[in-house]
């Protein structure tokens, strides 16, 4: 009985850890396709004063490379790849204040993709980096109001 309850634990354990990002990413996801998503998260992010200040169709753009790529050419068969670059000058000038480093954060970006209708978001949580530094509070701050947006965002797109 023991052997089988463990034998199912790490079997959950395993499929758990298929789906969860890395621990320097933040992800979620939505049964949502992508142009519902992104803009739902676009407008909460400025809601939140992080300007979108460049955005890229990054399937769009590597797509011009599908055959020359072959069959190493969109592995994971996305249906889309988008991602946008956001700043907050505040932020910007209370981190670089903290530690002129943190500009290395500078701008952030969050990236999207979609899969079979479902849209995941993704982001790069500057706390991960920022963890030994003057301004890791600075970090956690940025962190914490990007993430509330994206999950305000991902909400208004259900």
């Amino acid at each position: 009985m023991a052997k089988r309850w463990l034998v199912g634990w790490l079997l959950s354990l395993a499929l758990l850890g298929s789906a969860a990002a890395a621990p320097g990413i933040f992800r979620t996801e939505v049964q949502a396709p992508i142009d519902k998503v992104y803009p739902a998260v676009h407008a909460a992010l400025e809601a939140a004063h992080f300007w979108v200040v460049f955005e890229a169709d990054m399937l769009a753009s590597i797509s011009r490379f599908a055959e020359e790529w072959g069959a190493e050419f969109n592995k994971s068969k996305l249906d889309a790849m988008r991602s946008m670059v956001v700043c907050n000058g505040w932020f910007t000038n209370t981190a670089s204040g903290a530690d002129p480093d943190l500009l290395a954060l500078c701008p952030l970006h969050v990236s999207f993709y979609e899969r079979a209708g479902t849209t995941v978001v993704l982001f790069a949580r500057p706390t991960v980096l920022a963890q030994d530094s003057p301004g890791a509070a600075v970090a956690a701050d940025i962190e914490k109001v990007v993430i509330q947006a994206i999950n305000d965002g991902v909400a208004q797109a259900q």
